[in-house]
């Protein structure tokens, strides 16, 4: 196995997944590209004590050892290879698992009849929940390991230890005040503009931060749109991300981007589904609360790294500002999002309960108005997240999320 980790560094998902490496259940990792999720199933792999083998689906030769139509061979075949003895059990790692669609099947037997343990990465669920649905039902724990989360970059960045990015018990981290807020945010600024890769934040020249976000986005394109037999898909894909990025936050029109690119509606739909099952984006629902149930339909799109999306087009800070944001309180739960005809709105609902205003610098007018719609629709409590450090005491600061 001649695989370059260029950082050991555990992220948080790693404290939730080793506890289930004893499992009989296979434990898939999903995210995009170039998130971190190899060097996850190796640390993994690493915590293993006993046999345990390797593969990757991209090199076509660690496929063959699977072509075999006698699963009983297989399972005899991997045993010797890793030199199991009786009463061992076997861990294989499974690298890029939607290369070879027809292994679940394989998967399955060797977990009901053999006991091997697996770990598998994937970077679409576009492909991948084809592959799952009967084949593994009941024998997997699907995971996705998003971009770093801001603490994870300060961890990153040498800023905190890993003590102090393990997972917390209190559901948000309550806001502080004054210097040590604005000490703690001292990478924030970065973090907005360059994104949450982790190669990203490993990287100290801002020039070649961008060299390789660029590269990020160009592999999308080579590895990622694979199901497109015509150039001119691709350019349509690609011309759709550019419109997309200052929308970014916004409502989607699927009439007004259908009629700017000259692409029926269908196709629109089935890239934007495309894009989402890549991890490209995310499209937020809207909130049918006590109030207006009558409202549906329309979604919010968001670029799921900032960095990704300062490249696709000329964005402003509170753009990138409420990416941040949605991305840390994904991590919390379900999030929707409430907007009634453009009148009254709230950027984030979690989990139906809480509500959250994104501001550049909150005001406490903000504060008024959002406590006020928050009360109308029902919610527990709501809540005003700040960009910028203010006088407010009942405010929220994103780097505290």
């Amino acid at each position: 196995m001649y695989i370059i980790f260029y950082t050991m560094r555990r992220r948080l998902l790693f404290h939730t997944i080793v506890k289930q490496l004893q499992h009989k259940n296979a434990l898939v990792i999903t995210g995009m590209r170039q998130v971190g999720k190899t060097t996850l199933m190796k640390q993994l792999y690493d915590e293993w004590t006993g046999p345990k083998l390797w593969f990757d689906f991209d090199n076509p030769l660690d496929m063959m050892v699977f072509e075999n139509p006698d699963y009983r061979a297989i399972f005899e075949n991997l045993r010797i290879k890793a030199g199991v003895s009786v009463n061992e059990r076997l861990l294989v790692c499974i690298d890029e698992i939607q290369n070879m669609p027809e292994i679940t099947r394989i998967i399955k037997f060797l977990i009901d009849h053999s006991g091997v343990k697996f770990i598998l990465t994937g970077s679409s669920n576009f492909y991948l929940r084809n592959l799952f649905p009967e084949s593994l039902s009941g024998r997997k724990f699907l995971y996705h390991l998003p971009v770093l989360s801001y603490k994870e970059y300060l961890y990153f960045n040498d800023k905190l230890d890993s003590e102090a990015i393990e997972p917390q018990t209190e559901a948000l981290v309550a806001a502080k005040m004054g210097a040590e807020a604005y000490r703690n945010r001292e990478l924030f600024d970065s973090y907005l503009k360059y994104g949450g890769f982790p190669e990203v934040a490993m990287t100290p020249d801002p020039e070649t931060k961008l060299l390789v976000i660029r590269n990020i986005f160009s592999s999308f394109f080579e590895k990622d749109v694979r199901v497109f037999d015509e150039f001119r898909e691709v350019r349509e894909l690609r011309n759709l991300i550019l419109l997309l990025a200052p929308r970014n936050g916004g409502l989607i029109d699927v009439s007004r981007l259908s009629a700017e690119l000259g692409v029926n509606r269908v196709k629109i739909y089935s890239y934007l589904e495309l894009l989402e099952g890549t991890f490209f984006l995310k499209l937020l629902p809207r909130f049918t609360g006590s109030i207006d149930r009558q409202v549906a339909g329309g979604k919010k799109v968001y670029f799921t790294d900032t960095g990704l999306l300062n490249l696709a087009g000329n964005v402003t800070d509170g753009q990138l500002l409420e990416v941040a944001v949605h991305n840390a309180l994904m991590s919390y739960g379900q999030l929707s999002f409430y907007n009634k005809r453009n009148t009254a709105e709230l950027d984030f609902i979690l989990n139906g309960e809480t509500g959250f205003e994104v501001k550049q610098t909150a005001t406490p007018h903000d504060l008024v108005r959002v406590r006020k719609l928050g009360s109308a629709l029902g919610l527990k409590q709501t809540r005003l997240i700040s960009g910028n450090i203010t006088d407010l005491e009942d405010v929220i600061y994103p780097w505290h999320l």
